[in-house]
């Protein structure tokens, strides 16, 4: 087994990473061989590179153009991979410890308005209605099965702060109606509990009301969400229909699910809840990840105040 293989394994068991996270790493070492090895499918001789080369690489992506927040995740993906080999004794000294820092690039997060999210909401059920009347639906139980799943969806997204992967990971065991709460599985295996206020969950017994016509499974495990021949939905179904309902809605069409997870936070601190609060709601580490929404509201605050105020010019 190469060394990259034995990293891969220990990421999965050890870390217990998210496919997606080992996919990045496979991805980023792989450009690391096609630059500074050719390339070559083979090559497991990694304490032949030192600090010249850790740095000849960093030169090579800035030649590459890319993002300052792509290039400190490449170096960070090849520094653990090096500090692996360290730990096990593969080779002695990690080459990419103390190549100068990056820096980030922290864009603010684009929300959408409270009136637009309702918007959203609203358009679900007409765009269905829409469909039905010009032929373009396959038939009307179909039409009501994936208007009440899609517009309770949302409402979950934005009511709790889920994540796309989360909300359509998300089992009857985790789902607790009566109380308003759900219990979230998010990165790194990690689960936190998040609350779902009332239109969310009149929104969720309209749905399961059709649910039940298309598949009488509620079992523990039983996905909530699923597609209409009863298995788990995808995110990327439900982001051809989010796309589908913008447009009929007259919204722009870069709003996607995560756009709704920003609002959640930007919209709570709007209102005042305080910041650990919504870290944890977020499900956030790094409490500095949920900061940057506090630079949304004051950018919110500031554009307000110009556009109202007498003297603000």
């Amino acid at each position: 087994m190469s060394q990259l293989e034995r990293f891969l394994k220990f990421l999965a068991v050890e870390k217990q990473a998210s496919q997606h996270t080992i996919d990045g790493y496979r991805l980023d070492i792989q450009q690391f061989v096609e630059l500074l090895a050719n390339g070559d499918e083979d090559f497991d001789d990694w304490g032949r590179f030192d600090r010249d080369d850790a740095r000849s690489y960093l030169q090579e992506l800035h030649k590459l153009e890319l993002a300052k927040n792509s290039i400190s995740r490449k170096l960070a993906s090849m520094r653990s991979f090096y500090k692996f080999m360290v730990l096990e004794g593969v080779i002695s000294s990690n080459p990419f410890m103390r190549l100068p820092a990056q820096g980030r690039e922290r864009k603010l997060p684009q929300v959408m308005s409270l009136g637009a999210i309702e918007t959203l909401i609203n358009a679900v059920e007409p765009y269905w209605n829409s469909q039905l009347a010009n032929g373009l639906a396959k038939n009307e139980d179909t039409a009501a099965f994936v208007a009440a799943r899609d517009k309770a969806l949302i409402e979950v997204i934005y009511s709790g702060g889920l994540r796309i992967g989360e909300a359509m990971g998300l089992n009857f065991k985790d789902l607790d109606i009566l109380s308003g709460t759900v219990l979230v599985h998010g990165k790194g295996k990690k689960e936190r509990l998040c609350a779902i206020g009332t239109p969310a969950r009149k929104a969720l017994r309209s749905y399961f009301r059709q649910r039940r016509l298309r598949s009488p499974a509620e079992t523990p495990t039983s996905p909530v969400f699923i597609n209409r021949n009863g298995g788990r939905l995808n995110a990327r179904s439900f982001q051809r229909n989010l796309k589908e309902y913008l447009e009929f809605a007259g919204l722009p069409p870069d709003f996607t699910p995560h756009k709704l997870r920003h609002s959640f936070a930007t919209h709570l601190l709007d209102a005042g809840a305080d910041l650990r609060s919504v870290q944890e709601m977020l499900g956030h580490a790094d409490l500095g990840t949920t900061q940057i929404y506090t630079h949304v509201s004051t950018e919110r605050m500031k554009e307000a105040y110009r556009k109202a105020h007498p003297r603000a010019k």
